[in-house]
């Protein structure tokens, strides 16, 4: 009798699980029957495309690290590997009292490796560059225990101007989160070892260990994306999937997962319709999804329930070339929290000029992408689309001096969509791991192994063989 997988989650997460499941690079697998049950109407998760003035773009993520293997892997097993695109810029500027500031080299995931790092910035107070020489010679000591959050240790190593005016929009960005709540030794492993090792913090961070993301990094592109988007990568692949006869019902929710044990396979999966039955589930889902529909199999499944997201959007504007004004190097510009505006703070953490990122956009009125939503600031989500427009558009233009008014636009939201790995993630994620490897579950997705596409086709990948290795 053949084996029956059954991939709760249609993100790239899960649909990588079923391309493992299903044979991988070695071609179909005809001993495992595998269904992906998605909720949304379309596979990809945030993953997607959409024409926009005159072209098709990214309405999610617009492209991934290239330096890490998995997705370039997948997208030349594929065949896609042509399509390929390296990003055509690179560098960045920050916002800091009220001007632009390039964002200089030797930084380690946005921390400084160096104090020239920080002597060259402009926008930084002179507090700044005595707390970065301050570790460079006469380093805080920290004690550091199981885990630390980021903030903790940049605050006490270079200071908090430095934590939170430069380093937070980098790395805080990544997640959406703050630093002051995010593991040092989930979401940066390197800074986490750099601190336990005491003195210098800037000078460990330097150093090009396999495990340390030094300044000098390895040649290539750093990013790349697909010639039609990387958001068309889901589709390519279901279209993949669907031919090696993997079953992918879509707009279609999971509402119970029960253990079978007197019955001819380990689950059934039931949906409001349907019920299949399953050796092996894998969970490619968020957190508080696995957590409602495991946890009562295991205390450390349900925990997952309280891994809490951060909800962000993206305003993606075009506006008439000629009246564009961007007399500053780089893809984008980061703004860092707090940041005032007119008795307020901006809503705006980022902005990206996709056509510098990727000029084979270039055609027409240029395209500007805003981002908003950090996991302590979703005032964005009591703005309608409109007010949402016009509120950033008015941030843009105290930023770059001016800002034109968009002949379009388009806002895309993602509620709870970024998981946030707070202290103690690590620990949790280890414990649910091991109680779904005694199950036949796995767990795949971007509540787990990383946020980036490239962690998230490895997550699912990986969970596949795990299933894999139990069924065989």
């Amino acid at each position: 009798m053949s084996r029956s997988v059954v991939v709760i989650g249609g993100g790239v997460a899960g649909l990588a699980a079923a391309w493992e499941l299903s044979g991988g690079a070695a071609g179909p697998r005809d001993a495992v029957r595998v269904e992906v049950i998605e909720p949304g109407d379309t596979v990809g998760g945030t993953l997607a495309v959409a024409p926009f003035a005159g072209r098709t773009i990214d309405v999610g993520p617009d492209g991934f690290l290239a330096r890490r293997p998995e997705a370039i892997e997948l997208i030349t097993e594929l065949g896609l590997d042509s399509e390929l695109v390296p990003i055509g810029a690179s560098g960045a500027s920050i916002y800091l009292r009220g001007a632009l500031h390039e964002i200089p080299l030797g930084l380690a995931l946005g921390v400084p490796t160096s104090y020239g790092a920080v002597a060259s910035m402009a926008g930084l107070t002179w507090r700044a560059r005595l707390a970065a020489k301050r570790d460079q010679w006469f380093p805080a000591r920290l004690a550091v225990g199981e885990d630390i959050a980021i903030g903790d240790i940049v605050r006490t190593k270079l200071g908090s101007e430095l934590a939170y005016q430069f380093i937070e929009p980098m790395v805080g960005g990544i997640q959406a989160g703050r630093i002051d709540e995010l593991s040092a030794k989930s979401v940066f492993p390197a800074l986490y070892d750099a601190a336990r090792a005491g003195g210098s913090l800037m000078r460990a961070l330097a150093q090009p260990t396999g495990a340390t993301p030094a300044a000098s990094s390895p040649p290539g592109p750093l990013f790349a994306t697909l010639r039609g988007g990387i958001g068309s990568l889901p589709g390519r692949l279901a279209e993949r999937l669907i031919e090696r006869g993997v079953t992918i019902r879509t707009a279609t929710s999971v509402v119970a997962l029960r253990a079978t044990p007197h019955g001819p396979r380990r689950y059934d999966v039931d949906t409001p319709d349907t019920t299949t039955a399953a050796d092996a589930v894998v969970l490619a889902t968020p957190g508080s999804v696995a957590g409602s529909l495991a946890g009562a199999l295991d205390p450390a499944l349900a925990a997952l329930g309280g891994v809490r997201a951060a909800s962000t959007a993206m305003v993606t504007l075009a506006v008439p070339r000629d009246a564009l004004r961007l007399d500053f190097p780089g893809t984008g510009v980061l703004v860092p929290l707090g940041t005032p505006f007119h008795g307020d703070t901006m809503l705006v953490t980022a902005i990206t000029l996709l056509e510098r990122k990727w000029p084979y956009l270039v055609q027409g009125d240029a395209i500007v992408r805003v981002h908003v939503g950090r996991s302590d600031d979703a005032r964005f989500r009591a703005l309608s689309n409109e007010q949402l427009v016009e509120r950033v558009t008015r941030e843009l233009a105290t930023i770059l001096g001016s800002f034109p008014a968009p002949t379009e636009a388009l806002v895309r939201r993602f509620d709870d969509a970024l998981p946030q790995y707070l202290v103690g993630h690590g620990s949790l994620v280890a414990a649910a791991k091991a109680a779904a490897a005694t199950r036949h579950l796995a767990l795949a997705g971007n509540a787990y192994d990383g946020v980036g596409i490239p962690a998230s086709i490895g997550s699912g990948r990986r969970a596949a063989r795990e299933i894999l290795a139990v069924l065989d």
